[in-house]
């Protein structure tokens, strides 16, 4: 084994297509994203490697093609140099480059916002050669193994599936109001909406609200199932109120900016976001502040919401809503599979189908009175942690195979020095 830089082994060049002109087509369009797309055109009809070297998010990611291909700009192509003098199993340095991925980023990286790897940078890298009989020894061992961990990870991916149809079956029940035990039926669905609704005239009278186009009631048509009889049918809008503060972003530059893809898809949670500096925003998004639910409008993305206690801006394809209920029970209810049918049922016909404000505010919603929508929200905070528990155990098994892969790995190159 020796130590070669990158561009003594490899021949490597920048991809030619930016994402934003792909046309679907029968060939194989590589990005940085673990998911292939398509194009109608290629560039390449060859076994290589795809790098990505500009996409901050999957920086170092590597993909193996073998065939008719286009890529992304934002990655580099990796061929053999001189197969002769220097031949190379692409499989194997398939491998190589993911083991050796976060060193590849951190040593060559440039950037701050935006990080990117140039291409002086990684040809200088040096990475280990060895004889090619070892690289295909290695590569078969390496398979075989994968194989087994394949298997796995289906199992594995089942129990997750199995844990999210458990969490939509605590939902169902609740929303049903089959989670807990009514005590104090004196107290009605019905009189909170009374309540609500004349606190909502209060404020229009005091010109806080705007007034409303009164909403039809709700038909036995529309009532997807039964609830308790203490319990009502509402509108969304009878409860909820959906913003649309439109705000100049350079204003607001460190503010905190959430988007779709910073929200855990069916669960409400958070994940890492930036702020708005950071994210480069250019056109008016909307503001944010504590107490608010966000809420994806895009169709693909509709099981995406998230209680936030700061303030800040969100993308213009989220709504802010400001709930009149207990806005854990909300967010709840809006997690759950029967609001998911319910926004399904409206058919935009679009390439990219999106729910709008008249469209949401129509949405019939179960109204428990507010002792009960407490309680429940109790009891799902036990039940979701439970699941919690079993997804992370479940979670950490799927690591440790990916571990176990990475030991195999290294122990087939056992006896060379990396």
């Amino acid at each position: 084994m020796s130590l070669m830089r990158i561009d003594d082994l490899f021949h490597f060049e920048k991809g030619i297509l930016q994402s934003s002109k792909c046309t679907e087509g029968e060939f194989d369009f590589i990005t940085a994203s673990s998911e292939w797309k398509t194009h109608n055109e290629y560039t390449h009809d060859c076994e290589a490697l795809v790098f990505a070297a500009a996409a901050s998010g999957s920086l170092g990611r590597t993909h193996y093609v073998n065939g008719k291909f286009i890529s992304s700009d934002l990655c580099f192509i990796i061929t053999a140099k001189d197969p002769i003098k220097l031949p190379i199993d692409l499989k194997f340095y398939h491998m190589i480059f993911n083991e050796f991925k976060n060193d590849i980023v951190n040593s060559t990286k440039a950037g701050t916002s935006k990080e990117a790897i140039g291409m002086k940078a990684f040809g200088n890298y040096k990475l280990p050669y060895f004889a090619i009989n070892k690289q295909i020894n290695t590569k078969v061992q390496f398979v075989n193994m994968q194989d087994s961990k394949v298997e796995l990870n289906v199992e594995l991916t089942h129990q997750l599936d199995l844990i999210k149809q458990l969490r939509q079956a605590f939902l169902r029940e609740a929303m049903q109001g089959n989670l807990i035990k009514s005590t104090n039926t004196k107290e009605t669905g019905k009189q909170l909406l009374t309540k609500i609704k004349a606190e909502k005239a209060q404020l229009i009278k005091e010109k806080k609200l705007k007034k409303e186009k009164e909403l039809a009631p709700i038909s036995e048509d529309e009532i997807p199932f039964d609830i308790p009889e203490h319990w009502a049918w509402c509108r969304f809008e009878d409860i909820c109120e959906i913003k649309s503060n439109l705000v100049n972003p350079d204003n607001f530059l460190k503010l905190p900016h959430i988007a779709p893809n910073h929200i855990e898809k069916g669960t409400g949670k958070l994940l890492e976001y930036q702020t708005v500096e950071e994210d480069e925003l250019i056109s008016a998004k909307h503001y944010f502040y504590p107490g608010q639910l966000l809420y994806s409008k895009v169709r693909p993305k509709l099981n995406k919401i998230v209680k936030v206690d700061f303030e800040g801006l969100c993308s213009a394809d989220m709504y802010p809503l400001e709930p009149l209920i207990n806005i854990d029970f909300l967010l709840n209810c809006m997690l759950s599979q029967f609001f998911l049918d319910e926004v399904d049922k409206f058919d935009n016909r679009v390439k990219m189908p999106k729910i709008n404000q008249k469209q949401l505010s129509q949405l019939p919603i179960p109204l428990p009175p507010i002792h009960e929508q407490q309680q429940i929200v109790t009891q799902l905070e036990e039940l979701m942690s439970f699941c919690d528990g079993l997804e992370q155990s479940i979670k950490e098994s799927q690591g440790y195979n990916e571990m176990l892969l990475q030991q195999v790995l290294r122990e087939a190159l056992q006896g060379e020095e990396v």
